[in-house]
């Protein structure tokens, strides 16, 4: 897959790995190229989402502009020029 740019929407918990920045544009070819890259311009992403044998933590989900990517191909799920990919981290409480 050639890398294609795309928009990160970043959680409020995260920010601070971006300086603050909501949104960030990084180029990838699938979801896992680009959390790759993520990490490598925003370094700590991939000790925040993934389990040490590469998998994503279980309170992590991604959505590839709408689309759950556990219902497509994952982290393999391919990206297309300027889709968005959002980072949702399980949110829990209550009284």
């Amino acid at each position: 897959m050639r890398p294609v740019p795309v928009t990160v929407r970043v959680p409020g918990p995260l920010r601070s790995l971006t300086g603050g920045a909501p949104e960030v544009e990084i180029d990838g070819g699938t979801v896992a190229e680009a959390l790759t890259r993520l990490d490598g311009r925003y370094p700590g992403f991939a000790a925040r989402l993934y389990e040490t044998d590469g998998q994503l933590k279980p309170f992590v989900t991604l959505y590839r502009n709408d689309e759950d990517i556990r219902f497509a191909d994952g982290l393999g799920t391919p990206l297309a020029d300027g889709d968005e990919l959002s980072i949702v981290p399980a949110v829990a409480g209550g009284v």
